[in-house]
């Protein structure tokens, strides 16, 4: 049976493109249409009726899917998506998964049932195969997070080198022991914020201790945990720079459990930029993600999947900022 793939790949045109010479001709080039018109009739590709009566039932609903919904980081994500969408006339659907990838699986029954028009993914851990097809087929987007080797449309930062920037600035301080609590470390966004604090030790002629790296799973309790085991070494660090900020706290509790002053006797640098960081005591020195701009940009990609547009780039990934506060003792060094 000739598909709809098969259309696009003789007329070399994307498979949106011939969704919209069948579905709203007008809006394609005529001499665009006329091609993919051509090769429907030479491959004598019969649509599914049934399918397209569907996508015209619009919903004017999408679905975004988050991995944790107490995670302040998704919530601005989220904002930003629904600002996009109430100026559209959509409405969001969330769908919390608290980290299991069944649940991920279950909500792709939403596309596939045409509940809603289209997805948005606050993370990926299912199957790339299963997502790759799924995103063939529905509008799909991905945001905070990226996956490798499939050219689903991503909305992120560059967290190699935000990482890169948070660890410099540690160096730059003075300090040559510099530890690293990590994300979990089956998240590429967890492996690309260490492969940017490697970068920055080895491009600044410091050897990479792996003992002074623990994997934590972003909340406040493991930032805890890890600094304990951190401090309970018989060299331990005088930095350290933690993949988010909730963790960034933990460390920060953990320290003053321990008698010791930060910054004086302990730097510290997070992740995110969350409200926390700047009314925490001490302000906390972090990496600012521009959160609500990220969910705005997903929604954008979202609705032009859902109309059609043919993409021209996959890939946005948005400027971040240091945000520089108390933690890390910028201000001590300076104000001596």
């Amino acid at each position: 049976m000739v598909k709809m793939n098969d259309v696009a790949e003789k007329a070399n045109v994307s498979k949106a493109t011939v969704s919209r010479v069948l579905r709203n001709p007008e809006t394609v080039k005529k001499d665009t249409r006329e091609k993919v018109l051509a090769i429907i009739e030479q491959l004598n590709y019969q649509p599914n009726i049934l399918a397209r009566h569907f996508r015209r039932s619009e919903t004017n609903t999408i679905l975004v899917v988050v991995p944790n919904i107490m995670n302040t980081v998704f919530s601005h994500i989220l904002g930003g998506i629904e600002h996009a969408a109430c100026e559209k006339g959509y409405r969001v659907l969330l769908a919390n998964t608290n980290k299991q990838v069944e649940k991920e699986y279950e909500y792709l029954d939403h596309l596939k049932q045409r509940q809603v028009d289209g997805m948005i993914l606050l993370s990926a851990r299912m199957d790339k195969g299963v997502l790759g097809e799924v995103m063939r087929q529905y509008p799909v987007v991905l945001t905070a997070d990226y996956l490798e080797g499939i050219a689903i449309p991503t909305v992120s930062i560059d967290n190699v080198s935000s990482a890169r920037t948070a660890t410099e600035h540690l160096i730059k301080l003075g300090h040559s022991r510099v530890a690293h609590i990590t994300g979990p470390l089956h998240l590429l966004l967890s492996q690309d914020r260490l492969k940017g604090y490697r970068q920055a030790l080895l491009q600044n002629n410091l050897d990479v201790d792996n003992i002074l790296i623990q994997e934590g799973d972003f909340s406040y309790e493991s930032g805890y945990n890890q600094m304990t085991k951190l401090l309970a070494l018989e060299h331990p660090p005088t930095a350290v720079f933690s993949a988010n900020d909730e963790m960034a706290t933990g460390v920060i509790k953990a320290a003053k459990d321990y008698g010791l002053s930060v910054p004086e006797d302990l730097a510290v640098v997070g992740f995110d930029n969350i409200k926390l960081s700047a009314i925490y005591d001490p302000g906390i020195t972090t990496i600012a993600q521009p959160m609500f701009e990220m969910g705005k940009k997903a929604m954008e990609l979202l609705l032009e999947q859902i109309n059609g547009v043919e993409m021209t780039k996959r890939q946005y990934v948005l400027e971040n900022e240091l945000i520089i506060r108390d933690s890390c003792g910028a201000k001590l060094l300076k104000d001596n």
